[in-house]
């Protein structure tokens, strides 16, 4: 097993890791209650984005392409 390979595959752990703990620290889609009120159309509704809520989306959507990236990668016969 080359080298490039082992630090691909702990690379692949990490991002493996850290993509899980990413989903499950993310609220649920469900609006719930709120929807009938109207809360989505709030401060807090229109600025998602800017949140925390809208940075763990973000973090989560390239970790997810890294994954299928190094998946892909470490699949093939090259090292």
């Amino acid at each position: 097993m080359s080298v490039v390979r082992i630090i691909l595959l702990v690379v692949f752990i990490i991002v493996s890791l850290a993509l899980a703990a990413l989903i499950l620290m993310q609220e649920g889609k469900s609006a719930g209650l709120g929807a009938i009120s109207g809360a989505a159309e709030s401060y807090w509704g229109k600025n998602k984005g800017r949140s925390m809520e809208g940075t763990l989306v973000k973090v989560t959507k390239i970790l997810a392409v890294l994954f299928f990236v190094l998946a892909a990668v470490l699949n093939t016969r090259f090292f």
